[in-house]
């Protein structure tokens, strides 16, 4: 259990690392997983209540236990989302974004923004601190500089 519940944590974490920029939502699908679990978080137990309520109010006995499991399938959606995004923010990034990665590191340290010793192999949590950085100091079109527009 202490491995998921770490990415589970990690998931919940990267959720406030990754910057939430439009430009990005086509070439990562990080910005999508978010917000669909961001929502997942704060409808889906209220739904599983609703769930377990209807049959019970309704005097059905019978379908009970499976309207309690099914309560719990939607009660855990959310876990699965940050699962997801925890594991994804402790990937290595792939050889292109890797470089990428490092081209922007070069230039926002180039621009005199003061950032960590660029990691030698960069994951996704790295490349989230690092976009951030990089919307506060460029315009957007940074994003299209080398590596993502192929």
């Amino acid at each position: 259990m202490g491995k998921f519940s770490e990415m589970v944590r990690d998931g919940r974490e990267y959720m406030k690392r990754w910057p939430q920029q439009r430009v990005l939502a086509p070439m990562f699908p990080e910005n999508r997983v978010i917000l669909a679990t961001s929502l997942a978080m704060k409808t889906m137990p209220a739904v599983a209540v609703v769930t377990v309520m209807m049959p019970y109010m309704a005097n059905l006995n019978e379908i009970l236990p499976q309207s309690i499991m099914m309560a719990m399938v939607i009660f855990l959606m959310p876990l699965h989302g940050l699962y997801w995004l925890g594991k994804r923010a402790n990937s290595l990034l792939p050889p292109s974004l890797a470089m990428w990665y490092r081209d922007l590191h070069h230039k926002l340290s180039e621009a005199g923004e003061q950032a960590l010793p660029a990691a030698t192999q960069p994951r996704y949590a790295e490349l989230a601190d690092l976009l951030a950085k990089a919307f506060k100091r460029f315009d957007k079109s940074f994003v299209f500089s080398k590596g993502l527009d192929s």
